[in-house]
């Protein structure tokens, strides 16, 4: 890879921005912002971000889904998450480029929390772009590639597989294994790739790259990381694949990485 997605500080770059989002996908970014507008628009909104391939301009029409991230200026609440469950209806049933839309909603103090500052500042300080209100990456600290940055972000993938080994168990239709397949070999892959991160020294969030970039210093799970990284952007029904992933991969994973980094630090009760 010629970049490294690094400032020349040495810190992590933002790697979205607003005009990189391709013609394609420009009306329902639009149509996000209307949404935003018209069911968030009393007050109870701090800013939204767009965050994944649309921003980075790499989404596939009819593929990639729209990701948003909602930061309000109180915990959100039972009638927050109805209004963004509705939000994401229409957004997905409007729009045929995108294949899916999800909403996350998160209170400002949680975002600025310094409980917070690897994992969720990270999130919005280098990888959301600002969509509207105030962005809150002016009021948290750079990031860099750290061992610190990686345990803070990945470092609880042994708390999940039980819930995914759950899943794959209740798992009766495709629809279910598909959406289980898609979330698992995401996280895998990023975890894979935040696995090597300081050694290599940079950031990226493409799939293929971060699955090369683990490959070359774990060969022996090359094949399998590939794998992850295929399922993460064209998902399967297929229990085998989803098993190797689920059962395999991850567990072997898990360890290496508390080996490696250490666990996410316990984050207090709400």
């Amino acid at each position: 890879m010629e970049s490294k997605g690094l400032n020349p500080d040495g810190s992590i770059a933002r790697e979205g921005a607003l005009d990189r989002v391709t013609a394609a996908f420009a009306p329902v970014v639009a149509a996000a912002r209307s949404q935003i507008a018209g069911r968030f628009g009393d007050g109870r909104l701090h800013s939204a971000y767009l965050y994944g391939s649309i921003p980075r301009g790499t989404a596939v029409p009819g593929v990639s889904d729209l990701d948003l991230l909602l930061v309000l200026h109180e915990e959100p609440t039972a009638r927050d998450r109805a209004d963004a469950d509705a939000m994401e209806a229409v957004l997905d049933g409007e729009s045929e480029a995108i294949d899916g839309a999800g909403v996350l909603i998160v209170g400002a103090g949680a975002a600025l929390d310094e409980a917070e500052r690897y994992d969720l500042g990270f999130f919005i300080s280098c990888l959301c772009t600002p969509l509207t209100g105030e962005d809150l990456a002016a009021r948290l600290p750079a990031q860099y590639p750290t061992s610190l940055l990686a345990r803070e972000t990945n470092g609880d993938l042994d708390l999940v597989l039980p819930r995914w080994r759950a899943r794959l168990r209740d798992a009766g239709t495709d629809t279910a294994r598909l959406a289980l397949c898609r979330r698992a070999a995401r996280r895998l892959v990023r975890s894979g790739f935040t696995l090597v991160m300081p050694r290599w020294g940079g950031w990226t969030s493409d799939l293929e790259a971060s699955a090369e970039l683990f490959a070359g210093h774990y060969p022996q799970r090359a094949a399998q990381m590939r794998l992850a990284a295929a399922a993460a952007r064209r998902p399967t029904p297929d229990e085998a694949v989803i098993r190797t992933l689920v059962e395999d991969l991850g567990p072997w994973l898990a360890g290496e990485y508390t080996a490696v980094h250490g666990t996410k630090a316990v984050r207090p009760a709400p």
